[in-house]
């Protein structure tokens, strides 16, 4: 993953290249017996191997077969692509073979290695790597091979910090990528072909002429890459090679652009990789889209159909080389949980039906790789789950009871995704239809009198849970809680310090509008009333606090800016700023 925006239109112009001109990859289709020339028909074990796993591919016929023994895969991120001094400059531990042991025992069966190089890399003419650094990439390297992973490595941040001057730096680019990639291939020249190479991650390009030219110069690396690799020997004859779109995006011109050069590259041992974090406003919680609707969803099966018909349907396996949501860069409370559930259950299934493997993006917010546990169990149970099946979800994971008066009935739409409705479960105990709960159709209503059994003594908060099960998959969790509408207070500080002190009463904040006196949209990216989570404000429960950020007053003119807050029980709260200079004062 790269930091830097994605916008949500995309780059929709380029190089005029058709479907039709797109032959299927050489040796694409399956047949009974390896190919010749394929990595198919290589012997996989090697003189390194000294352990735990020796693994023949002779059993696989196809690139596509490979590809598809991959699934799933996992990135070791923020690690050796860091831009400091070590692996462990960005905050990330060492890398042991413990560690990728635990790794491997999750379920993945492929790793992503990125790695930047140019920190660790000398100047003209040769660019010679550190060979320390070289000596340590491959001691993980043969670490997870003999855990029995595929494993990948690449280019990574080098993307962005001095490939990307090509086109006004092209010869000295081109020399420093080359004699980088010919110390790497040397290097790895005989590994296991298990091992594959992907020429560059999000490949781009600054101050171009255009996509057009962009997209030249990305088939010129990807060539290169090709014949480096291809002619400096050993197993690099046949080893998997992974190539990128522009962008690592699914817009048609990029796909287009990558498939033909696939088809004249003639080579049965190429794979085509992008990246996905489904529709960008969704991912970032961004425009008020907060929810997995209709449109995100569509969003994604758009693009994976678009990837699927210029690549799988040719015989061109797929790598989705990494996969997750833009504001876990942040947190992974950007987008609230039930939601983003439902968006792994989605792509996990959506990737499934069309053949894609899939490397999920964990640069640490995941894995912990100290305690060796997942930060959020629930979120790897739907992940992993999507992997072989569907999981029924509902319209939503809350349901929110008023802390005092009355209790009413509450209803939640089910969402069975191909399975059926099995049980309704307190404390693991099946709740009785008819008397707490009625099911008529997909429609889910919980009873007052559950509520109010579930609500206990309704101080606001989290209250009980429920948990609804279905035929198969992972059971469907809904968090009861007691909700009074949060009260805002007054307050007064900079622009680059100012927070709401807020009673948030058991509610969740969902999203932020902010508008000036006349209406017009006010904040960074004022296309929209609805700012960013997490980068123009964020809550703090512990705290008690909503904080506005320095980023967000950048982009506020002077005056008053009225605020409205959306939280998930439904509520809404408005809050007026004044602006003057630095100075900033809030009234509820």
């Amino acid at each position: 993953m790269q930091r830097t925006a994605r916008t949500l239109a995309g780059i929709v112009a380029g190089l005029a290249l058709t479907f039709a001109s797109v032959a299927p990859a050489a040796g694409a289709a399956t047949t009974t017996a390896p190919e010749p020339g394929s990595v198919a028909g290589q012997t996989q074990a090697t003189d390194k191997h000294k352990g735990k796993h020796r693994h023949s591919h002779r059993c696989k016929h196809t690139i596509a077969d490979i590809a598809a023994d991959m699934q799933p895969g996992w990135n070791l991120g923020n690690t050796f692509d860091s831009t400091g001094s070590d692996e462990t400059s960005w905050g990330n531990p060492r890398v042991t073979e413990e560690f990728l042991d635990e790794i491997r025992a999750q379920g993945f069966k492929s790793i992503r290695i990125p790695v930047t190089w140019g920190q660790h890399q000398g100047g003209a003419p040769d660019h010679t790597i550190d060979p320390a650094y070289l000596d340590r990439v491959e001691e993980v390297v043969d670490w997870a091979l003999d855990d029995g992973f595929h494993v990948m490595i690449n280019i990574h941040h080098d993307s962005w910090q001095w490939v990307n001057t090509m086109p006004t730096n092209h010869d000295a680019v081109l020399d420093r990528y080359s004699d980088t990639w010919t110390q790497v291939a040397d290097r790895f020249r005989d590994a296991d072909t298990r091992l594959q190479f992907e020429s560059v991650n999000e490949p781009q390009f600054a101050n171009s002429a255009g996509q057009a030219a962009e997209l030249e110069l990305l088939a010129e690396l990807n060539s290169v890459f090709h014949e480096i690799v291809r002619d400096s020997g050993g197993r690099n004859a046949v080893r998997p090679l992974v190539l990128p779109t522009l962008h690592t995006g699914s817009d048609p011109a990029l796909l287009d652009a990558l498939a033909a050069e696939i088809a004249a590259l003639d080579d049965p041992n190429l794979i085509a990789t992008v990246h996905n974090y489904g529709f960008w406003p969704f991912s970032v919680n961004i425009a008020g889209y907060t929810r997995f609707n209709a449109e995100v969803q569509q969003n994604l099966t758009d693009q994976f159909d678009l990837v699927h018909a210029a690549f799988t349907a040719r015989g061109i396996p797929v790598v989705i080389g990494e996969y997750g949501l833009l504001g876990f860069d942040r947190h992974t409370g950007t987008v609230e949980q039930g939601e983003k559930l439902k968006f792994f259950e989605f792509f996990g299934h959506a990737a499934r039906q069309r053949g894609f493997t899939t490397m999920l993006w964990d640069n640490g917010q995941h894995f912990d790789r100290t305690a060796y546990s997942w930060r959020d169990q629930a979120l790897f149970d739907q992940i992993s789950s999507s992997w072989t099946q569907r999981s029924g979800t509902a319209s939503s994971d809350l349901v929110f009871v008023p802390a005092s008066g009355d209790v009413a009935a509450q209803s939640l739409t089910l969402n069975p995704n191909g399975t059926t409705f099995d049980a309704l479960l307190h404390d693991g105990a099946e709740l009785t239809a008819g008397t707490d709960y009625t099911l008529t159709g997909d429609q889910l209503t919980l009873s007052a009198a559950l509520l109010e059994q579930l609500a206990g003594d309704r101080t606001p908060g989290p209250a009980d849970e429920l948990v609804v099960r279905y035929s198969s998959g992972v059971p469907w969790t809904v968090r009861i809680l007691n909700q009074e509408t949060p009260v805002l207070q007054g307050a007064s500080g900079t622009t680059g310090s100012f927070a709401i002190p807020t009673s948030f009463t058991g509610d969740q904040l969902a999203t932020m509008e902010a508008k000036y006196a006349d209406g017009s949209n006010a904040g960074p990216q004022n296309w929209t009333s609805y700012k960013e989570f997490d980068v123009a404000f964020a809550p703090d429960y512990s705290a008690g606090t909503i904080k506005l950020t320095p980023a967000f007053f950048a982009e506020v003119n002077d005056g008053t800016v009225n605020l409205t807050f959306h939280f998930w029980s439904g509520d809404t709260v408005t809050y007026t700023l004044t602006k003057t200079g630095t100075d900033i004062t809030g009234t509820p």
